[in-house]
């Protein structure tokens, strides 16, 4: 494989984290492309707390250096009060680094969430994750209403990337349309990176 896509994700309850599985699965429908799951430590309320470096089950945590090796990126959080989780948040604050040297400029990049409910501030929510990455320079790209699924779907989905209503409880599994739309949206992330890949050589 010629190219990698880092998937990073925060998940509480699993939904953000099948999203992030069923994005990779299309990111990877791409044969020149590989993508890395990532997640991030949740955000502690106790200042002693500490996190082990590597957890007890599930993607490792991300690092700075996923970020500067990928090609591109796709960023996923659950919804808090319409904006990213806490915990990708601080992963981005964390970001400076990158940002004063100008490495993920040019990059391809999207976003995705999952909510209790349809209106629990989905599109706001990814937005808010658009933010930083256009402060990067990252090239953002969504989901075109040419994914028919856009225009029909009675579950998630929106044209700034991929949603899911899990229900009140998480209790509801990712729709069909929820899915072929994650995995359209990690294609169209894989074919992007191709595309300017070849540009540059």
């Amino acid at each position: 494989m010629s190219y990698s896509v880092l998937v990073l994700y925060y998940s509480t309850h699993g939904s953000t984290r099948q999203m992030a599985q069923e994005i990779a699965r299309g990111v990877e429908s791409n044969p020149e492309v590989e993508a890395k799951l990532r997640t991030v430590p949740a955000v502690s309320q106790k200042t002693e707390a500490i996190t082990a470096e590597i957890p007890d089950h599930g993607d490792l945590y991300a690092t700075l250096e996923d970020l500067e090796t990928t090609d591109g990126l796709a960023m996923g959080s659950p919804t808090r009060f319409g904006n990213m989780a806490a915990a990708m948040k601080y992963f981005i604050d964390s970001t400076s680094s990158l940002w004063l040297s100008g490495t993920m400029v040019g990059k391809p990049a999207t976003v995705f969430t999952s909510t209790s409910t349809l209106h629990g501030g989905q599109e706001t929510t990814l937005v808010s994750m658009m933010l930083p990455l256009l402060h990067h320079g990252m090239l953002i790209t969504g989901i075109p209403f040419t994914e028919t699924d856009l225009v029909t779907t009675k579950t998630g989905g929106t044209p700034y990337g991929s949603s899911h209503a899990s229900g009140i409880r998480s209790e509801k599994p990712l729709s069909e349309e929820e899915i072929r739309l994650c995995r359209a949206q990690g294609k169209r992330l894989a074919d992007l990176v191709c595309r300017l890949g070849q540009n540059d050589e």
